[in-house]
């Protein structure tokens, strides 16, 4: 099977979302789940690659790793320029992953940045965020290489929102095997006495309670 067969696949897998959808899911929680982007098969052998507590990929990439994030890129730019209007703040991605990558090394963020997690028992994430230099993309996707219930209980995904003026919100997502879930990078629009405010976001793992969940993350800059 060449590349470019094997890349339409994955690229097949992203379109099927609903992705007006998860347009409105992110306006309305920061977050949004995707349809499975990975069989259980394909789950298996990236988890396989893991060698340490966490694993930054180097070039080249995994098929699916890089297949998927050149699929989900123009998925998301919609929502990203829209966020970044709203905000009055410039809108600088252009049309495909490489040109934005282009610009990421230009500025002298060359590491990559998608990255393989593994999370034992007790194990877990603290709330963060993932911007790794002034040049960012306001959204990236995670995937659940592991069955939760089976491999694994505990280990939620954890959204928590900073709104201005307000409480913090607090969002949890049990992702299934092989569905990605895509979030908020940085901070987002929300509605105001003013207008648009921004509204910082960090996000983490919750404790795993038995067994071992492995994670891919994929992030659309690069880092210094």
């Amino acid at each position: 099977m060449t590349a470019t067969v094997t890349a339409g696949r994955y690229a097949q897998r992203v379109a099927a979302a609903d992705w007006d959808s998860v347009a409105r899911e992110l306006d309305e929680y920061g977050c949004a789940p995707l349809p499975r982007l990975l069989t259980p098969a394909e789950c298996a052998r990236i988890a396989g690659l893991y060698d340490g507590e966490y694993r930054y990929f180097a070039a080249p990439f995994p098929e699916p790793v890089d297949a998927l994030r050149h699929a989900l890129y123009p998925r998301l730019l919609p929502v990203a320029r829209d966020w970044h209007t709203r905000l009055g703040r410039p809108a600088e991605w252009p049309d495909t992953l490489d040109e934005w990558l282009d610009i990421c090394h230009a500025a002298g963020q060359t590491r990559p940045t998608p990255i393989l997690l593994r999370y034992e028992t007790g194990g877990w994430n603290a709330l963060h965020r993932d911007l790794y230099g002034d040049k960012v993309f306001p959204l990236q996707v995670v995937v659940n290489l592991s069955d939760p219930g089976a491999d694994h209980t505990g280990g939620e995904f954890l959204l928590v929102e900073q709104r201005p003026r307000a409480q913090s919100r607090g969002t949890a997502v049990l992702i299934p095997q092989g569905h990605g879930l895509v979030f908020t990078t940085r901070d987002r629009p929300v509605a105001s006495a003013r207008g648009w405010s921004a509204a910082p976001v960090r996000h983490g793992v919750s404790a795993i309670r038995s067994g071992r969940r492995y994670t891919l993350g994929l992030v659309f800059h690069d880092a210094t």
